[in-house]
């Protein structure tokens, strides 16, 4: 199943996540509304939703009420991270189109991400009996999204980061959501603690295997991933390519190319340099090698949970992140 053939397969329950959506983004405040449905109209995969449900229906056969409102808010999470990321990485695409912050300034991209936000947590609470397990695992995400934004930004500022650096950041910012996706579904349908362990390490490799391929795709993509190339590497972020690339060179190399890195911002050519660095001194396959791992280890984490078409499509979105192209 593709991504379009999986979403019409969730039927009535995907239905009910998009309406759920719309539904904790009206207001009364007329630009506030057209500012939502031109974010809603650009959505990208909305993958968090969907591996909610499909993890739910692997775990219990179905999804219920309580998993549709946390698919829900957990992509209003994600999109209000990206309305906050924007200003703080001074983008002005956003999957081949403007940003808010672009449009409209930096102020509006953070209060709108701000609804965004306090919106996603509506959701989460909304029928009062939410299990506390849930509140739990949505505040730790958005602990780790902060503290994974100021990490990433020490780091490039310092030009020092590790693989173990790199790969806490990753967590933070993006597996963290997919965890809290998985999980709050599984927890939602009752599914037993096996699955919901399976849930969870599924969430966790995939969302480090899909932030890998972005960072391959900076390097090695084409303008269709809707931003453009290298722009990484103009933000001082090492990532995995460039640090795959690094294990094999000399220590001195290796500081001469970091110092490259700090000194980006005020030399923009140098991108061109440490692309080619990457390319020449095996980054990308470094890279390739280590997001087949991760795909391998989310596929592995289904086997506790039975067969089901559900449980395929998990693991075909899982081999899809390998091969995207965007």
């Amino acid at each position: 199943m593709d991504i379009s053939s999986i979403k019409e397969f969730l039927g009535s329950d995907w239905t009910a996540v998009q309406e759920s959506i719309t539904s904790a983004l009206d207001s009364d405040i007329s630009l506030l509304n057209s500012t939502n449905r031109s974010i809603l109209s650009q959505s990208g995969k909305q993958l968090r939703p969907m591996l909610a449900l499909m993890v739910a229906r692997a775990c219990a056969g179905r999804a219920g009420d309580a998993c549709v409102r946390y698919a829900a808010a957990a992509e209003l999470l994600h999109n209000a991270t990206l309305l906050h990321d924007d200003v703080a990485d001074g983008s002005e695409l956003r999957r081949g189109k403007p940003t808010i912050m672009s449009l409209m300034g930096p102020s509006v991209s953070v209060l709108v991400g701000d609804y965004w936000l306090v919106k996603a947590m509506e959701l989460i609470l909304q029928d009062g009996e939410t299990d506390v397990q849930v509140i739990r695992i949505f505040s730790k995400t958005l602990s780790d999204l902060a503290e994974g934004e100021m990490l990433q930004l020490q780091k490039a500022q310092n030009g020092d980061t590790v693989e173990e650096d790199y790969l806490r950041i990753i967590y933070n910012k993006t597996a963290s959501l997919f965890e809290a996706a998985c999980v709050s579904a599984a927890i939602s349908v009752g599914a037993p603690e096996a699955y919901v362990e399976a849930a969870r390490r599924y969430a966790v490799a995939l969302g480090l295997a899909f932030q890998i391929k972005d960072d391959i795709l900076d390097y090695s993509g084409t303008e269709s991933v809707g931003k453009p190339l290298g722009v990484d590497i103009l933000e001082q972020k090492i990532t995995i390519p460039l640090l795959g690339a690094l294990r094999n060179v000399s220590g001195e190399r290796s500081e001469e190319v970091r110092a490259m890195v700090k000194d980006i911002v005020g030399n923009p050519g140098l991108r061109d340099e440490i692309v080619r660095f990457v390319k020449e001194n095996g980054g990308l396959e470094y890279a390739v090698k280590r997001l087949g791992e991760y795909v391998q280890e989310a596929v592995h984490a289904l086997d506790v949970l039975p067969d089901s078409k559900e449980k395929a499509g998990l693991v075909e979105l899982a081999r899809y992140t390998a091969i995207r192209d965007r």
